[in-house]
């Protein structure tokens, strides 16, 4: 079983490392005169940088989506520095890590960057978009480094998925053979190891076995040892957390995800953050900072990274022109 799951699985992750399927490259939709930030923006003194990490399938520097993104905040906050994170020596490994490489690993090659950039000592502003939303988390919990004042997650899986049931620009087939081989194995170590979707993939009717088995997201949602006092403090230290969920989203299953919701138990129903163990706990540090108004939970309408003309303009940028 172990070596048909291995042939099978060797051929669909080498093609899956350059297609794109579950959306991670955001839309932005532009109007005849929007997005002009730098005719309307008020000068703002030492505007603090800001860190980008892009979605899965997606590249730091793609002139449609991340080099779209730095742009327009670059416009928006004049004389800002940008950082859009590439996890790689190379636009084409950053691309094939979203998919193959260890998230831990990612984690600590984003750390090292953080911490080599002079320009992001003092703190700084972090925006992620799908996946990247949730890594850009997990790094504010566990790299010293990353001293971030505001964090955005836009459309991120902080709850982790269960089903893909949309895929975008690739092969229908392959998709549904990769719903299969993580409905099936998602907590097989050959899944596991190389996988890294299947590292936030969270089954809720096999609840011990995601704790046990999951080598990624039950470390940073306390669900493999409840609360965690180091990630608690650094997430309660952040100035504001952001969460963006996608009201039409068809990619991030259960899109409550994106606002820490998730399946019950049973496998049915939505149970609202509020109503789980890592907010009543306070697991990871979100009750603290719910109750000082800092865990702001936005609404975009549209499927996965859709946002409407001005979205971006409108509700992201303000949290990215705060000074120090």
């Amino acid at each position: 079983r172990t070596l048909a799951m291995r042939t099978l699985l060797s051929p669909l992750l080498l093609v899956a490392a350059f297609l794109p399927m579950m959306g991670g490259v955001p839309v932005i939709q532009k109007p005849g005169g929007e997005g002009q930030g730098s005719e309307t923006a008020k000068p703002i003194p030492t505007p603090l940088p800001v860190v980008i990490w892009h979605g899965m399938g997606d590249t730091c520097c793609l002139p449609i989506s991340m080099g779209s993104i730095k742009k327009r905040i670059e416009e928006a906050v004049p004389g800002v520095y940008v950082n859009s994170l590439m996890i790689g020596d190379n636009v084409a490994q950053d691309q094939y890590n979203g998919y193959l490489m260890p998230i831990a690993k990612q984690l600590d090659l984003a750390c090292k960057i953080v911490a080599d950039d002079g320009a992001l000592q003092g703190g700084f502003h972090a925006v992620g978009f799908s996946q990247g939303g949730l890594f850009l988390r997990a790094l504010v919990q566990t790299c010293p480094a990353a001293k971030v004042f505001n964090l955005v997650s836009i459309g991120g899986p902080q709850q982790g998925i269960f089903g893909i049931p949309k895929c975008t620009n690739a092969n229908n087939t392959l998709c549904e053979t990769m719903r299969a081989l993580l409905e099936l194995g998602a907590y097989n170590p050959l899944v596991q190891d190389r996988l890294v979707q299947a590292q936030y993939w969270h089954d809720p009717v096999a609840s011990v076995r995601y704790a046990s088995d999951n080598v990624f997201l039950p470390g940073v949602n306390g669900d493999a040892g409840g609360r965690n006092e180091t990630h608690a403090a650094r997430i309660a230290a952040l100035r504001t957390l952001v969460l963006v969920k996608f009201t039409g989203d068809t990619v991030v299953v259960p899109r409550d995800s994106e606002w820490f919701g998730f399946y019950g138990p049973d496998g049915k129903g939505i149970v609202g953050l509020e109503d789980q163990p890592m907010y009543k706990e306070d697991w990871i540090g979100l009750r603290a900072l719910d109750e000082g108004g800092r865990l702001v939970r936005l609404e975009s309408p549209g499927d996965h990274l859709a946002m409407p003309p001005g979205y971006f303009q409108d509700k992201i940028i303000p949290y990215l022109s705060q000074p120090l």
